[in-house]
């Protein structure tokens, strides 16, 4: 009961509250009018003139999560291998990020990432020409997602990986198979729960952050988050922000929902 009533008051109930402010409409003064209620604002959140937008959401989260894993399941093997007694040392350095705001750290990647800044500077220090472009692209908005959700994926991956009997990759090498082929025939497909889980923790966040795009991305980058945060704060539109919201979360829902069946077929059988 506990658990179910805090999943009640601060999940259940506030998706109630942001769905029906989407159904209502915005007053000449940014008030909410629940007088008429509609999908008028749904209907507008799915005008093909979103549809970049959305492409750029789902563009940033995917690339994110993809690079995320990428260079988190070297670390993770690395950590759960080789780690030995430092390995709860080399976790709580993976989660050392988490101990500075989030602005903070997107901050220092506009330092890194400026005309002016380090990297250019570098550059500049071997002799190459410059300076050139890096803050205000896709780039720049991924290389800081990735940066901020790495640790998410790297958890999950190192307990799969963990937890995988190094007896198994031992029998595979028994049986004449080389390095890369017991890894992709042996160690990919068990720790695959851990690659579908870290997927689901850095893709979620990653289609929400509307900091690292607005701050490394520009004002020329949207993405559904930014639009969302902009309809609240500035345009003062809630019952459209909450629309574009609420399918936001759903979608975000399906997805998941999507994944931990994958998860569980994997786990399970």
């Amino acid at each position: 009961m506990p658990g179910l009533s805090w999943l009640v008051v601060f999940f259940a109930l506030p998706l109630a509250i942001i769905f029906v402010v989407s159904l209502g409409s915005r007053d000449q003064y940014g008030g909410v009018l629940f007088e008429h209620l509609g999908f008028h604002n749904y209907a507008r959140a799915l005008e093909p003139e979103l549809l970049p937008t959305v492409g750029n959401s789902f563009k940033y989260a995917l690339a994110t999560t993809f690079f995320s894993i990428v260079i988190a399941y070297p670390i993770a093997y690395w950590i759960s291998r080789y780690g030995g007694r430092r390995k709860v040392l080399l976790i709580v350095l993976v989660m050392l990020p988490f101990w500075t705001s989030w602005v903070i750290r997107t901050y220092a990647w506009m330092i890194i990432l400026r005309d002016n800044g380090v990297v250019n500077g570098l550059l500049g220090a071997v002799g190459l020409p410059g300076p050139i472009q890096l803050l205000n692209t896709d780039l720049a908005v991924i290389l800081g997602m990735t940066y901020g959700f790495l640790p998410f994926a790297i958890l999950p991956l190192y307990v799969s990986i963990d937890r995988l009997d190094p007896a198994l990759v031992q029998a595979a090498r028994d049986l004449y198979s080389g390095g890369a082929a017991a890894f992709f025939h042996v160690t990919l497909p068990l720790t695959m729960p851990g690659i579908i889980a870290a997927a689901l923790l850095t893709f979620i966040p990653a289609i929400g952050d509307f900091v690292t795009p607005d701050l490394l991305g520009g004002a020329q980058t949207t993405t559904i988050a930014k639009v969302v945060q902009t309809l609240f704060l500035s345009a003062r539109d809630w019952p459209f922000g909450a629309a574009l919201g609420f399918l936001l979360i759903v979608v975000t829902i399906v997805g998941t929902v999507a994944g931990l069946r994958f998860l569980r077929q994997e786990v399970v059988g």
